[in-house]
């Protein structure tokens, strides 16, 4: 069985891979475990830490590229982990791009799997950032999607391309809306929520930050390790599971600025603490404040989706996974 990620040489993309080899089986095409043979990564590049395994299979290329997404989902792919896409910060900037990766690119990669004709399962890394404003004091299950930036439009058109496709019989589709991932490790990308990672990531490193927005932010925020392990379960449920609703939004935890320094400072002192300073980013603040931070999620935890309990939880995952001595 090969199951293809795409962004496979991402972040997120490196960690479900690592978790399916790990696990060595999923749940194929016509819903049984079977023992994975290869994973497809499809992304521009490899990361400096790439996998090296016997099952791995590089594929270099864009999601829009019809050539690439070809090779890399070939005629016997069972599974696809769609999470190629460029971020929010990048696809508000840069228009074109974000229409080309975003909706063009998720347009190929659904074609292909038309063309191949074995109705692949399929799982739609959405976005929390299909919700913006107005919003209501709190977002629930039946709450309407309004994004107001470029990134959660292309999000919540893929969530829909999603259910169409899975109802035309085209693919077995599902998507989950992703609160802000953190701390992911490594350098800060182009997203407007990269912030959330870098007031714990640099100062726990030595480095001064300056934090964007005020300390009165709200953010719906999971880790690295808990959304990846909800992926894997949203990828494995049965189809009926999802029902006639084919997206929905993740647990999480709401978690203000303050509260991530405090937390900062509980785990990693007061030295760490004193490092974050707030730079006012109207451009970034423009984009967070349309961003729903208040979710009630009883969809998804009754499907036993699960969030974290506490920041300091998912601060002292980051020290942890990243050998960290404060």
């Amino acid at each position: 069985m090969n199951i293809l990620i795409t962004g496979g040489g991402g972040f997120l993309g490196q960690r479900v891979a690592r978790d399916l080899l790990a696990q060595g089986d999923t749940v194929n095409a016509r819903g049984e475990r079977a023992a994975i043979k290869r994973i497809t990564l499809l992304d521009l590049s490899e990361p400096p830490n790439a996998i090296r395994d016997p099952r791995i299979n590089f594929v270099r290329g864009e999601v829009s590229n019809h050539g690439a997404v070809a090779e890399a989902l070939g005629m016997d792919t069972d599974g696809i982990f769609h999470l190629a896409a460029v971020v929010s910060g990048q696809a508000e900037s840069d228009f074109e791009l974000g229409m080309r990766v975003n909706l063009d690119g998720f347009r190929v990669v659904l074609e292909s799997c038309r063309k191949v004709g074995n109705r692949p399962r399929l799982l739609f890394a959405s976005s929390i950032a299909v919700f913006g404003t107005p919003l209501p004091d709190l977002i629930t299950d039946s709450t309407t999607p309004t994004p107001q930036a470029s990134y959660g439009v292309q999000k919540l058109i893929g969530e829909w391309l999603t259910a169409d496709y899975n109802r035309k019989g085209y693919i077995d589709g599902r998507a989950v809306r992703i609160p802000t991932v953190s701390v992911r490790p490594g350098k800060a990308n182009a997203a407007a929520s990269s912030f959330a990672s870098a007031v714990i990531r640099e100062p726990l490193n030595g480095i001064d930050y300056g934090c964007p927005v005020p300390p009165e932010t709200l953010m719906w925020m999971c880790s690295p390790a808990k959304v990846v392990a909800n992926l894997m379960r949203a990828y494995e449920l049965p189809s009926a599971a999802f029902g006639e609703l084919r997206a929905l939004s993740l647990p999480g935890i709401t978690v203000s600025v303050r509260e991530m320094v405090d937390s900062l400072r509980r785990l990693g002192g007061e030295t760490a603490a004193a490092r974050v300073r707030y730079i006012k980013d109207e451009r970034i603040q423009a984009i967070v404040r349309t961003w729903a931070a208040k979710l009630d999620t009883p969809r998804a935890l009754g499907m036993g989706f699960t969030a974290d309990k506490t920041m300091d939880e998912i601060v002292a995952q980051y020290i942890r996974d990243e050998n960290i001595k404060p």
